[in-house]
């Protein structure tokens, strides 16, 4: 029988993480309580050994109660599917310890549902109603939500809407990790079709959509199927139905005793697993069926001689400072020295390896007459580090590396191991700018390019930017409205306005609306790169166009001056101008009066200048102030009748006494 396992089986990144945490915790705490909010994973073999460690499991709705009278001895860990938002948040606030296990990309779904939606927002939900990840991911939704299982289903859904809803509300999707790949776009393309620019997010994990898309080719190439894994799993019963609708000889087992008996009697058997399942069960099944296998035969092989090249799998016997031994199933040793195992000189074998690890090596020397084969553990990891950038091309990742040097032609990031290209071009450096200034930054960029048989990638910083700014110009035009307020950042200046950039989408506010005062230039009131509040004056989707405002009642100086000056006051005022028929005086920046040539002197006078020039500060006295108009009357004149008047009453006192 010849057995084909799939590559993606097994335990997720996810599912692992949270299992080898646990398993952690249960060991270094010993002495406290531990509880896990729900099923940790959907798989009864492990939910039974972590019970043996003393792990309990509470269910949601009783948790309160616990959490309410825990101490500082008690530990509350969210499983992978998470948990309801409200509930964490008290966790966090009692005095007991919090261990997040949440999968990172059920982690990322809250924070899109954080973020992208509100009172204005429809949210649909592509998952199972009662499923402990769809009811975690639920509390994050801000605003009306549905939740349905099918593409069928979301149509009867769009049944029940009337025409204002669908034409006034913003539309989210987004969809649970574990969800059916082929359902979920056919929901997306119905979604587009009915409604305008919603907001779609391709939610279900890259692990999830990989594993359905290899058992549905594996069904199709092999008399039989099993599927490995908890009954109660989602993303496993995704995989059977996947699999049966290919191909009706697929069983669905939770163990080895669960296998039919007659399947042996197949010709070619393939094995795929859930999320929730540990590699030894799947070993364990793989192992059972491979019995019948001619044990002369296997004999044989365990005693084929090894070449240069060849990958091999082991498991370490000893352990020493100066070399690990592996146990690879052949007549030689395999031996790992330090340097075969890592470029961290300082790294301590005894720290990296442990009895009965699992290796996978690559043979780079073999001596029968030693009876040993020196293995390299750096040079699997290189491929799985380049598994991984082929994995990032093909599905798109967004990357993160840290540019090291600029090179003719671009720069040089690494990521995953591995040395990444970007092109000038690609790096949103100015043409003809300089490239250095990026060198030691952490840049974000996807890879564009791919050649395995040069071992040559090619990224680009400009394509995540662009994305990005497109992501963010539809949530612009989705939420706008006029008086709505912003942060945005001074793009560029021009003679008659700014741009200023408002995230995804640019606004322009022009000169007039800048300042209260008339200026030259807008550079005389801000600055490229500077971060200004605006609101929004007017805007036209179409054309891509947003009128902002920039001044305010608050900022507007004819207010200071009414609240500050009265018909009657005397203020320092500065000569700004000289006309024929008076002079124009600053009283407050931004604000100013109007001297009439009969108010400037006690004389009559053939022009202004003769006694006052630009720049003068004088006293004068506020004769009116026309609110409609805004415009103010200044007197220089009736402080000097006030001041004769004042020395005339003195002398004919003086004259008295």
């Amino acid at each position: 029988m010849e057995i084909i396992v799939a590559k993606y089986a097994g335990f997720c990144f996810g599912v692992e993480r949270a299992v080898n945490t646990v398993l952690e915790t249960a060991k270094n705490n010993k002495d406290k309580k531990i509880y896990t909010l729900g099923l940790l994973i959907h798989n009864p073999i492990i939910m039974d050994t972590l019970r043996g460690l003393g792990v309990e499991v509470i269910e949601e709705n009783e948790a309160e109660e616990i959490i309410s009278s825990a101490t500082e001895d008690s530990i509350f860990v969210i499983r992978a599917h998470g948990i309801k938002k409200e509930l964490a948040e008290k966790i966090k606030a009692s005095s007991s310890v919090l261990v997040d296990c949440t999968c990172p990309f059920v982690s990322k779904i809250h924070g899109i549902m954080d973020k992208n939606t509100n009172d204005n927002t429809v949210t649909l939900l592509f998952g199972t109603e009662n499923h402990p990840e769809v009811i975690g991911i639920a509390s994050h939704i801000n605003g009306e939500y549905h939740i349905f299982d099918s593409c069928e289903a979301l149509k009867r859904l769009f049944g029940t809407f009337d025409d204002k809803k669908i034409t006034s509300k913003t539309f989210v999707l987004a969809s649970q990790t574990t969800q059916n790949l082929a359902e979920y776009k056919k929901s997306q393309e119905f979604l587009k079709k009915v409604c305008t620019n919603p907001l779609i997010f391709d939610t279900i994990c890259s692990v999830t959509e990989n594993r359905q898309l290899e058992v549905n080719k594996l069904s199709r190439q092999c008399d039989a199927v099993l599927i490995i894994g908890g009954k109660n799993s989602s993303n496993t019963k995704k995989l059977f139905e996947i699999s049966l609708r290919n191909n009706p000889r697929t069983y669905f087992v939770e163990h080895f005793t669960d296998v039919p008996k007659n399947i042996t009697q197949v010709s070619k058997l393939g094995i795929a697993a859930g999320a929730s399942t540990p590699g030894y069960m799947i070993e364990e099944v793989k192992k059972i069926m491979s019995e019948q296998e001619n044990f002369a035969q296997l004999l044989d092989e365990s005693f084929k001689t090894l070449n240069t090249g060849d990958k091999v799998s082991g498991i370490v016997t000893s352990v020493s400072n100066t070399e690990v031994h592996v146990d690879i199933g052949s007549k030689v040793t395999g031996v790992l020295t330090l340097e075969n195992v890592t470029d961290d000189p300082t790294a301590k074998l005894e720290n990296l390896f442990k009895v009965g690890d699992t290796v996978d090596a690559i043979t780079i020397r073999v001596s029968d007459i030693d009876g040993i084969a020196l293995l390299s553990k750096k040079k699997v990891d290189a491929q799985k580090d380049w598994q991984k950038v082929v994995d990032a091309f093909e599905n798109e990742t967004i990357l993160e590396g840290r540019i090291t040097e600029a090179v003719k032609g671009g720069v040089i990031a690494y990521a995953l191991s591995n040395r990444i290209f970007i092109p000038a071009s690609q790096t949103m450096v100015a043409r003809g700018g300089d490239l250095s200034s990026l060198v030691g930054t952490v840049q974000r960029f996807k890879l564009i390019e791919l050649s395995e048989e040069r071992h040559h990638v090619v990224g680009s910083i400009r394509k995540v930017v662009a994305e990005e700014r497109k992501a963010a110009e539809e949530a612009f035009w989705a939420n706008v409205e006029v008086d709505k307020h912003y942060v945005g950042k001074v793009k560029s200046l021009t003679s008659y306005g700014a741009f200023v950039d408002l995230g995804g989408v640019d606004g322009m506010v022009h000169t007039s609306e800048l300042s209260w005062t008339r200026i030259a230039n807008p550079k005389d009131v801000v600055s490229v790169g500077d971060e200004i509040e605006v609101f929004v004056k007017a805007f036209d989707r179409e054309k891509g166009r947003v009128s902002l405002g920039y001044k305010t009642e608050e900022t507007n100086p004819w207010n200071a001056f009414t609240s500050q000056y009265s018909v009657g006051d005397v203020a320092d005022v500065t000569i700004v101008s000289i006309m024929p028929f008076g002079a124009f005086a600053q009283i407050i920046p931004g604000v100013d009066g109007l001297i009439h040539i009969s108010q400037i002197a006690d004389k009559k006078l053939a022009t202004p200048a003769e006694v006052l020039k630009k720049g003068d500060v004088v006293k004068a006295k506020i004769l009116e102030i026309d609110t409609e108009n805004k415009k103010i009357s200044l007197s220089v004149r009736a402080l000097l009748n006030e001041e004769n008047e004042a020395e005339v009453a003195e002398e004919t006192t003086a004259d008295a006494e």
